[in-house]
């Protein structure tokens, strides 16, 4: 039987819910992320407090998917600058 590699369970608490993730990453940063995601929950529900759970999840999916996309644009963008530093 094959051993299985090294999984992380660790409990969180995002937007008053507690979950538990397993992952291969460590406790401390799984704590991170969560934190992120709470952080982030909040900020919308203080803003918009008749959001359902659901469509609270959505937009900040969403908000965290559009720092993602522009954060790869600009690395990109970087990568492209780097390059042509490189070769002149």
């Amino acid at each position: 039987m094959e051993k299985e590699p090294d999984v992380t369970r660790v409990k969180v608490e995002i937007c008053g819910e507690n979950y538990y993730i397993k992952g291969s990453a460590s406790e401390e940063y799984i704590k991170q992320l969560a934190k992120y995601v709470d952080q982030k929950m909040k900020l919308l529900l203080k803003l918009n407090p008749r959001l359902s759970r659901i469509n609270l999840a959505v937009l900040t999916a969403l908000n965290i998917a559009d720092e993602y996309f522009k954060l790869k644009a600009e690395y990109e963008e970087f990568l492209e600058l780097f390059d042509e530093e490189k070769g002149r």
